[in-house]
């Protein structure tokens, strides 16, 4: 049985996450140890907690130790059966982050899969539900699945509430996926949405988003969202390049100004214009796993996050697959899945 170290690198939920999928696809038993204790509330929390009960469903697994505040448990996976399935973290915590969590071993099983998945789908630090349908997936369908996701409402801190479907159909086998180049950028759109909020915000967000970029009237887009259980609040941009369309999200939060909401998201925005690179640092971390499985692929990113590197960490223990880190000028990253290690 493997033995992980949840305090390792960022000591954060990925390293509880990455161990997950990996022990439903291969079969091998783990025991995490110190969960999340790089965090301000270390242990298991909601969305934690959803994510293991997500991974035991789908894995036939056994698990000890698995409560709120848990800071080890033990899996012991059985065999994956693909099938429709629901989950709810019961909290704003985030849902992508549970997809995250099951779509791995879902992508190899031998028949489609259908999940409804509720909680946060708009939350700081997780990959909001725009960042999945216009970034990662397209990218991962490239790989041979077809995966689809359809938002019905959305969830934003602290009410949460959100539900969104996916359908997830495997290929024959996953297929490696080269981004080396993104080639010209074609548009640049920003949006800001606002729920159970004054319109007013999002307007000033989008325009000063415009003015940092140089955007026109028409690349600015101001959504208000009915249907939400909660307030809030969120700046987009979207950059779509000759190969792939990378998408910078920004929250709002309580005493802080739209303005400087909308400023962090401009200066991702430019950074990764400026780099030159196809893969912006959040969509690194979230290729590596689908590209580990396929036992080869290639992608140029900037400087690589420690959140990153402590992912491929947890990779390497499950995986028997060669990952060479390259670094270029500037500051400038080739990641590369080589096949299996010697």
């Amino acid at each position: 049985m493997l033995t992980i170290d949840g305090s390792a690198g960022e000591g954060g939920g990925q390293i509880l996450r990455t161990a997950l999928a990996l022990s439903t696809v291969t079969g091998k038993p783990f025991r995490i140890e110190k969960v999340r204790s790089g965090r301000p509330k270390p242990g298991l929390l909601r969305q934690h907690l959803t994510a293991v009960k997500a991974a035991a469903t789908i894995s036939n697994a056994t698990v000890d130790g698995a409560e709120l505040g848990a800071g080890a448990i033990t899996f012991t996976p059985g065999s994956v059966s693909p099938g429709e399935f629901a989950f709810a973290v019961g909290t704003a915590g985030s849902a992508t982050l549970v997809l995250q969590t099951v779509l791995p071993a879902l992508l190899i099983a031998p028949s489609p899969s259908k999940l409804i998945l509720e909680g946060g789908t708009h939350n700081p630090m997780a990959p909001p539900f725009d960042f999945l349908v216009k970034s990662f997936l397209p990218l991962l369908n490239r790989m041979g699945p077809t995966v689809t996701a359809e938002l019905e409402r959305p969830g934003f801190y602290p009410a949460g509430g959100g539900r969104f479907n996916v359908t997830i159909i495997p290929p024959a086998r996953l297929l490696p996926l080269e981004m080396l180049e993104r080639g010209a950028i074609r548009t640049i759109h920003a949006r800001a949405v606002v729920a159970n909020l004054w319109r007013s915000i999002a307007v000033r967000e989008v325009n000063l988003v415009g003015r940092l970029l140089s955007l026109s009237d028409d690349a600015l887009i101001v959504d208000e969202i009915h249907g939400a259980l909660g307030p809030g609040n969120a700046v987009t941009v979207e950059i779509e390049t000759e190969h792939h369309t990378e998408v910078f999200t920004g929250f709002g939060e309580v005493n802080v100004r739209a303005e400087g909401v909308a400023t962090k998201v401009a200066q991702e925005a430019r950074a990764y214009i400026a780099s030159g690179v196809p893969i912006g640092r959040y969509l690194a971390d979230q290729l590596l796993i689908p590209m580990a499985l396929a036992g080869a692929g290639r992608f140029r990113t900037g400087p690589l996050s420690r959140h990153t590197t402590t992912n491929l960490e947890v990779i390497r223990q499950f995986l028997d697959v060669e990952i060479d880190l390259v670094e270029q000028p500037k500051r400038i990253w080739t990641v590369a899945v080589t096949g299996t290690r010697n």
